[in-house]
């Protein structure tokens, strides 16, 4: 998802450690989305209650929240809105590549290929409606705030961190960067290693910090020119050019200092002047939010238990002891908050 510049920018190595009592907004969805693709049985199966209902998200959800609240980070989660006109190709798109790879999942099943089956299981992961209310309720439940954008949640959570109303913005994706996020903060995951796709082996993981003025200042250009930079690569709105890649656009651009004045050593299909202002303008003015408030509130463990152990059939016995870093975190947070007035 999203445009990768990744190998633009210097990721600076970190751990939790580092982002002690910080305020990290989080991507919601992306955040979801990596539940449902990777908490999944054998053969690509993902967590179902008796009733054949999809839980995979909550289990995620429970386990990485308490795993930051643990570490004393105070977690925010900001959830899409909806989406720009010029994203539903891009929509569209992955529609088709979902419903494919599950044509593919169920063949490996028949076969009884079940590496090749839960790898194509992974891609077929889609964050309904239903599962983010039910995110929503569980996160009420917990007492960790969350923040529905009007529009990208990229950009919501971007302009929060330009506020100073966080610290930085916790997302796989790099288009917080083109949204203007100071801070971008990558692998904030409670698993120390991640699967290679198509692959039976692993990776080791560790948080990420990547400072976007400090980037741009190495790099030579603007923020404007960087997404300029991503509009030639290919965003969600956009198909890019055919050749570019993020290196190749970044040489372009410091030549010629901005996309319109590179239009004539482009080749066809290229955008034009209007469409590049309307693109430009999805990530230097997005349609944000300022009606929001951050407040940790005390958990109501009987609610998450009805929710979790009731409702979808969670074991008591795992979610109890979860639920006690929820409560050290509020006595942290409400401590923190009379000291801060």
């Amino acid at each position: 998802m999203g445009v990768d510049l990744g190998e633009l920018f210097t990721k600076e190595s970190c751990g939790f450690k580092d982002f002690k009592e910080r305020v990290i907004v989080l991507d919601a969805h992306n955040m979801l989305h990596q539940f449902l693709s990777s908490i999944r049985q054998r053969d690509g199966t993902p967590l179902k209650d008796s009733q054949g209902r999809i839980t995979s998200h909550l289990s995620g959800l429970l386990y990485r929240t308490a795993h930051m609240v643990q570490t004393k980070i105070r977690p925010v989660y900001v959830f899409d809105g909806q989406p720009h006109p010029l994203k539903a190709r891009t929509i569209r798109q992955r529609r088709q590549r979902k419903e494919q790879a599950e044509r593919e999942w169920k063949e490996a099943l028949e076969k009884g290929d079940l590496e090749t089956a839960k790898s194509k299981a992974q891609q077929t992961s889609r964050v309904t409606s239903e599962i983010i209310k039910q995110s929503k309720q569980l996160l009420e439940a917990l007492g960790i705030p969350f923040i529905q954008a009007p529009s990208e949640g990229e950009a919501q959570a971007s302009y929060m961190v330009q506020r100073a109303d966080a610290y930085a913005v916790g997302s796989q994706d790099f288009d917080c960067l083109l949204f203007g996020a100071p801070i971008l903060v990558r692998n904030l995951t409670s698993s120390e290693r991640r699967k290679l796709p198509s692959k039976q082996a692993y990776t080791s993981v560790h948080p990420e910090r990547i400072n976007l003025e400090s980037g741009l200042q190495r790099l030579g250009v603007s923020r404007e020119q960087l997404v300029d930079i991503a509009l030639l690569v290919g965003t969600d709105f956009n198909d890019g050019i055919k050749g570019y890649g993020p290196k190749k656009s970044l040489k372009l651009l410091k030549e010629k200092g901005r996309l319109e004045q590179a239009l004539d050593v482009l080749p066809e299909p290229r955008l034009s002047s209007d469409e590049i202002e309307t693109l430009r303008k999805i990530f230097l003015e997005p349609t944000v939010s300022t009606d929001y408030s951050l407040q940790w509130q005390k958990t109501d463990p009987d609610t998450v238990i009805r929710l979790l152990c009731d409702e979808y059939q969670f074991s008591r016995e795992r979610v109890k002891p979860v639920l006690e870093h929820f409560s050290l975190f509020h006595e942290m947070t409400k401590q923190k908050n009379l000291f801060d007035f």
